[in-house]
């Protein structure tokens, strides 16, 4: 027995093992950590139970016959974080480039089907070079069922992807219809065709990071929701992330214990609004003294940074954060703003999390670049969204709600349960100068001057949306907090229907 139990363990220890001590060390050298190493670090201490540990791939083509590896190239398994069960794979570079094959992805297929069973969460760690090129259409249709059971996971349990290293190929879709993505900066990146095909299709020379790196994708592209300065911030803040999210989207928000009083008031936000309609001010600020102990983790902040998202708790319950950000383009909505948050809003109602939505925005962004970018499908995206929502929408209208921004911003005609608006606004069709220069075109100076005051006092205060119902009520800046977590209370055992069909058909 003894000797069978020995042999268990050397068995082990060359699985952990992976590609073997050069390779580890070469990993290290990069920066990164072992695809094991990444696991313990994410994972509760000592919860991690390993799955397939043995496996081994099947292909005899090129000689692969004679390199096998135990695992090959992917760890599997579940375990916890903060006590609450997750699935997890992660891509271990040091064998075969992480490279995918049929077993690895059976591997991986099998932590997915495991995670829909359970009803709990599943996060992918990614550090892989694509599909194994020596096994051709077998790695191919592994990929294929790995993709339809992300899409058959959608909406059903929270699906994150890290990006650690290379990811290229047919390795990005994956990634690509989870709800999240982030990346580690300057040594992961994602493409769909590497640099050297780039270079022999179109001739462009370019880098793996300027290609696809941390910041082309938190930036530009807005594929992905955030990155980090190395491997362990970027797991530790997976951590965090995790306590904020639902297990499955029947299980609803997660509650932690807070110290924070809801019926505290907050002075200073009654001067946050400058006097000054046109000088900025950070709605960041509003968010953190809004929230439980201002913990407040911001998504995409540095993509589209005109729309601020992100998950914070009221009363110990996780609820999602949309808001203008007047510092950036003056809140204005685009189509990368409203992507941005009408997918997060689309998550959020899947997953039974209450919205909160601050308002402050002079309308949608102007101009031929926004108009030939399709602005008017990507601006519906958001209205879609909102309007579709089931979930707790509560709403405060903090400066300009002007145009139709105001009716997309989970306004009261699009579903919005509460609206609440601060002294300070401004809800009309546009701005007063504007409008009397249309309405009194061709007036001197001094009635454009004496209409523009009539306007100002007449449409550019929250009363005559409040005379019509179309804001419940105007409260003071400082009992936001309260208002706010009173709202949610009451709204906590909200029942919505949408009309029955097969699915809608979104403005994608």
């Amino acid at each position: 027995m003894k000797d069978i139990l020995d042999r268990l363990e050397e068995r082990r220890a060359e699985a952990r093992l992976g590609g073997g001590d050069k390779r580890i060390d070469a990993q290290h050298k990069r920066g990164k950590l072992t695809a094991r190493e990444r696991i313990e670090l994410l994972l509760d201490k000592g919860s991690f139970e390993e799955l397939d540990m043995f496996v081994e791939h099947r292909s005899n083509d090129f000689g692969m016959e004679k390199t096998k590896v135990p695992g090959d190239g992917v760890v599997t398994g579940w375990g916890t974080i903060n006590g609450r069960i997750v699935y997890l794979f992660s891509k271990d570079f040091t064998v075969f480039g992480g490279s995918l094959s049929e077993t690895h992805a059976q591997k991986i297929i099998k932590v997915q089907d495991m995670a829909m069973k359970a009803r709990a969460p599943i996060i992918g760690l990614f550090d892989a070079g694509g599909a194994r090129i020596q096994e051709g259409v077998a790695a191919l249709g592994g990929y294929g069922e790995v993709f339809r059971r992300n899409v058959m996971a959608s909406g059903v349990i929270p699906q994150i992807s890290v990006i650690m290293g290379p990811c290229a190929g047919g390795d990005v879709y994956s990634p690509a219809m989870t709800d999240f993505i982030f990346m580690v900066r300057d040594t992961s990146y994602m493409f769909v065709t590497g640099p050297d095909v780039v270079k022999t299709v179109t001739n462009e020379v370019v880098t793996a990071e300027e290609l696809g790196g941390a910041s082309v994708h938190t930036t530009k592209s807005g594929v992905a929701d955030g990155s980090f300065e190395n491997d362990v911030d970027c797991l530790l803040q997976m951590r965090r992330l995790m306590d904020f999210l639902p297990s499955n989207f029947e299980a609803g928000p997660p509650s932690w214990p807070t110290l924070d009083d809801i019926d505290a008031v907050d002075e200073s936000l009654d001067t946050l609004i400058p006097d000054n309609p046109n000088k900025p001010y950070d709605i960041k600020e509003l968010i953190t003294k809004v929230v439980d102990e201002g913990d407040f983790f911001e998504l995409s902040a540095a993509y589209a940074k005109n729309i601020v998202i992100g998950f914070g708790r009221v009363a110990g319950s996780t609820v999602g954060f949309v808001a203008n950000q007047p510092m950036v383009l003056a809140g204005v909505l685009d189509s990368d703003a409203s992507r941005k948050a009408a997918r997060f809003v689309r998550f959020c109602d899947a997953f039974n999390i209450p919205i909160v939505t601050f308002v402050d925005v002079p309308g949608f962004l102007p101009g031929t670049d926004q108009e030939y970018g399709g602005l008017i499908k990507h601006g519906a995206k958001l209205l879609f969204a909102y309007s579709q929502c089931t979930v707790p929408l509560v709403t405060v209208i903090t400066r300009k709600a002007f145009g139709g921004a105001y009716d997309v911003m989970a306004s009261k005609h699009v579903g919005g349960d509460l609206n609440y608006a601060w002294p300070t606004a401004q809800i009309a069709v546009m701005g007063a100068k504007g409008a009397v220069e249309i309405i009194f075109r061709g007036g001197t100076p001094e009635q454009i001057a004496a209409q523009t005051k009539q306007y100002e006092d007449r449409f550019l205060s929250p009363f005559v949306a409040a005379e019509r119902g179309y804001i419940d009520d105007v409260i003071m800046p400082h009992s936001t907090r309260r208002r706010i977590a009173r709202a949610l209370a009451m709204l906590k055992n909200k029942t919505a229907e949408m009309p029955r069909r097969k699915h809608d058909n979104l403005p994608v």
